[in-house]
């Protein structure tokens, strides 16, 4: 999981914390918008995760407490969510705001530093498509002005907008795929994003079907596996020895109830179940179709993903494998696709190939834009066949975008690799 070079062009301390104000400086627009908004429509996720804190100070039933009226939502994460979330009830709300974004800026940070390092920790560039000067300012410029850019895309806007985890797992499991010598038991990461949300778990099945298979398979991956399926374990124990009323209320009931997250079958669920709710067709139908839909997609995302582990590519294993938390998923809400910055940076790679960057461009602006929220606009116009074909079309487009960013990543990347300039160095691995 190691293999691959580092190279030069990192650049002094001084210049990666003016990278870190740069991008600061990007996103505060965002922070200074959704900070001033009203209270009751403020950060209302930080909210819900404060709640679960907040009830377990005051001895009251998790899975049975709300936000304060209008939103009235409820907690709906693992028992060991809300005993992480303790620290964060203890805060004033103003304080909590203020630390979470400003932590929200800091994974971010982390995610694009870790996701572009194949561009970023390579050899100056001495030609197109992209020049990179040998400046020491050079690397952490790049880095910032990618932040920026990172910052405007939808999910991770939503992020900030709501307060929500989402990048802060994405930075965990890519630490946990990206660090060449970590100083902590490689799957640790992950099993702990996993316990606190049980979409990364996508991750175990990743790092299953690299480290088991008797060809080709990864002891490093292996040993990943069992350590994260430790971690995930423990995690989610404890909670039935400290607070088991909780612990039993959340798997055997709250869990089951996917309308607990909000309306599935609003436009924000992108996951493969949302798309289809949206057709309105009979529940029998919709299952079964939705069954099929996950195990076909399943199975070519992770198969790709194997193989771009296998072929020294693990970014886009990491990328591939985080579609598949989307997509998989019966509820996935824009906010989730916060994984779009690896995909993004996946199709970049070393930045030695202008298709690449020019498609690694145009999947950043897709995801700049509000596209679903037209797909309503449209289907409101009520024009006969446009509003409700183009329109349901549309107002499905991250979805369907991740779908085919599946195929970029698995099928058509893989060709492209044998085109770039001879060249570029092997993309970094992890």
């Amino acid at each position: 999981m190691t293999t691959g070079r580092t190279t030069a062009g990192r650049g002094p301390l001084w210049a990666w914390a003016l990278a870190l104000v740069v991008e600061a400086a990007a996103a505060a627009p965002l922070i200074a918008y959704w900070l001033t908004n009203p209270a009751d429509q403020r950060l209302v996720d930080l909210d819900v995760y404060r709640t679960g804190g907040w009830a377990l100070l005051l001895g009251l039933p998790v899975y049975g407490v709300i936000t304060p009226a209008p939103q009235l939502l409820p907690f709906t994460y693992p028992p060991v969510a809300a005993m992480l979330a303790v620290p964060l009830a203890e805060m004033s709300w103003p304080a909590a705001q203020w630390v979470w974004t400003a932590g929200i800026v800091v994974a971010l940070a982390v995610v694009v530093r870790f996701a572009f390092r194949p561009l970023l920790d390579g050899p100056p560039l001495d030609g197109p498509p992209l020049r990179l000067a040998r400046s020491p300012l050079a690397v952490p410029m790049v880095f910032a002005v990618l932040a920026a850019a990172c910052a405007y895309l939808m999910p991770i806007r939503d992020q900030i907008r709501f307060g929500q985890v989402d990048l802060f797992l994405v930075a965990l499991c890519l630490l946990d795929c990206a660090a060449r010598r970590p100083r902590w038991p490689r799957g640790m990461l992950i099993g702990l994003a996993t316990a606190v949300k049980l979409t990364p778990g996508v991750f175990l099945v990743y790092l299953a079907v690299t480290g088991f298979p008797p060809r080709g398979g990864d002891r490093e991956q292996r040993r990943a596996f069992f350590m994260a399926a430790f971690t995930a374990a423990l995690l989610t124990v404890v909670p039935f020895l400290v607070i088991p009323q909780d612990a039993r209320g959340y798997w055997f009931s709250a869990l089951l109830d996917s309308e607990r997250l909000g309306a599935n079958a609003a436009t924000t669920n992108q996951s493969l179940r949302g798309m289809l709710l949206r057709l309105y067709l009979p529940d029998t139908a919709t299952s079964l179709i939705w069954l099929a839909a996950v195990a076909a997609i399943g199975w070519y995302g992770f198969s790709r993903a194997r193989r771009a582990h296998l072929d020294g590519d693990p970014m886009t294993a990491v990328a591939l494998t985080g579609l598949m938390a989307v997509l998989l998923s019966p509820v996935a809400w824009i906010h989730h696709i916060a994984w779009v910055v690896v995909v993004v940076a996946a199709i970049a790679g070393t930045g030695r190939d202008r298709t690449r960057l020019l498609v690694a461009a145009g999947v950043w602006l897709f995801y700049v834009l509000p596209i679903p929220w037209w797909g309503v606009s449209i289907k409101a116009l009520e024009i006969p066949v446009l509003s409700p074909v183009v329109g349901k079309i549309v107002q499905d487009a991250f979805g369907l975008g991740a779908v085919a960013l599946v195929w970029v990543l698995g099928s058509w990347l893989p060709r492209r690799r044998t085109v770039e300039p001879s060249s570029a160095v092997r993309e970094t691995s992890a």
